[in-house]
């Protein structure tokens, strides 16, 4: 039995954390014993989680440089668990993890996980910047670097990471628990009052920058004109009327009834089901997106901005086009909302082939499992 250990440092709704609770929950639990460690807090996935059989620990550390009594319940907590493998996620938690090994001390193998693009340092916080740069100096130091995708391990090592032991390892979907229902489609529909000839196109992301909400709102304004059809589901954390920023931009377009805003959800593969069309929009940081890989797995075509291995993913099953260009972002909508459903039924059809051939879960699940047992040193 392989003893793997997970340091991330919050178990919020993103990404990376999803990825996590996919991968600890496929695990063969005959052959690995799995924990993690949430540096901040349980987040909405730490009960999920653990209901994978996994066990979690939250060390409850304030946001900043981490303080000698944080480090301190770290080491605790890596002593208690006697880890043959640990796994960093993210910048903060592959910092966390090799200082945590050397804490331990006995030579303990650590993975880094970089589950972000690195197009400019100066769009990151003040923090992250120094992370990614202390990050350089100790990349020689894990025993394997896992990039989810192509383009952010040739970006990590153009900035300086040593990438002698790195691999790509992409994010996996999960072709069960995505997929398409035409029931949940019709229920969904009804639910938001569409009309039959209704086009429904979705943006699932939180409110940040990087996201570039803005660029598919300005995008939508200018399609609205040729295709009065479309209409706009948006949701994610701060995605709903109570944030001023977001709404005042929804009002200076006029998009005031094509725009529905769901705000967070946990129920997100009923809402993919019911989508015509999803998007992203994001301005840079993305790497291999979970969320367009969601919606081709639910036979969603989707429309893209050529940020991180998006394109690669997405292939021909949809459109790709240059971020912060809300122009080309409307055309691309466009093409796809003109087809027939018949047409973009075909389409998503084949971005679900694709995705499940390609990225599935299991194969990727199975990468991870033999890395660790590659690495793993029993103790």
């Amino acid at each position: 039995m392989t003893r793997v250990c997970h340091i991330i440092s919050g178990l919020g709704t993103g990404g990376a954390e999803m990825m996590l609770y996919n991968l600890v929950g496929r695990m063969d639990r005959s052959r690995f014993d799995v924990a993690v460690i949430s540096l901040l807090d349980r987040g909405d996935l730490g009960g999920r989680i653990e209901r994978t059989g996994t066990q979690v620990r939250v060390l409850g550390m304030k946001r900043g440089i981490p303080t000698p009594t944080a480090l301190w319940r770290l080491r605790k907590q890596l002593k208690a668990l006697r880890p043959e493998v640990i796994q960093g996620w993210m910048y903060h938690g592959n910092l966390a993890a090799t200082l945590g090994a050397a804490l331990v001390g006995g030579d303990i193998p650590v993975v880094w996980g970089i589950h972000h693009s690195l197009y400019d340092l100066g769009q990151e916080r003040f923090l992250t910047r120094q992370v990614v740069r202390l990050g350089v100096r100790l990349s020689r130091s894990p025993a394997a670097t896992v990039y989810v995708s192509r383009l952010g391990a040739g970006q990590h090592a153009a900035f300086g990471f040593d990438n002698t032991r790195a691999r790509v390892i992409p994010n996996g979907f999960d072709g069960e628990r995505f997929q398409p229902d035409p029931a949940t489609r019709r229920a969904v529909r009804a639910e938001l009052g569409l009309d039959r000839d209704a086009v429904l196109v979705g943006l699932f992301a939180r409110y940040h920058p990087m996201k570039d909400h803005g660029n598919l709102l300005r995008a939508a304004a200018r399609l609205i004109g040729s295709q009065p059809q479309a209409r706009f589901l948006l949701a994610g954390t701060q995605v709903d009327a109570a944030n001023p920023e977001l709404r005042g931009q929804i009002d200076r377009l006029g998009l005031q009834d094509k725009v529905i805003l769901l705000g967070e959800r946990r129920d997100i593969p009923r809402w993919m089901a019911g989508l015509d069309i999803l998007c992203m929009s994001s301005s840079h940081g993305e790497a291999f997106p979970m969320v367009v890989g969601e919606a081709m797995a639910s036979g969603v075509p989707c429309v893209v901005t050529d940020v991180g291995d998006a394109g690669g993913l997405v292939g021909d099953t949809g459109r790709v086009v240059p971020p912060r260009d809300a122009e080309a972002l409307a055309a691309a909508l466009a093409a796809l909302v003109a087809l027939r459903p018949e047409q973009r039924l075909a389409l998503g059809l084949a971005a679900r082939r694709r995705v499940l051939d390609h990225f599935s879960l299991d194969g990727v699940v199975g990468e991870y499992q033999a890395l660790y047992q590659a690495l793993a040193r029993p103790r």
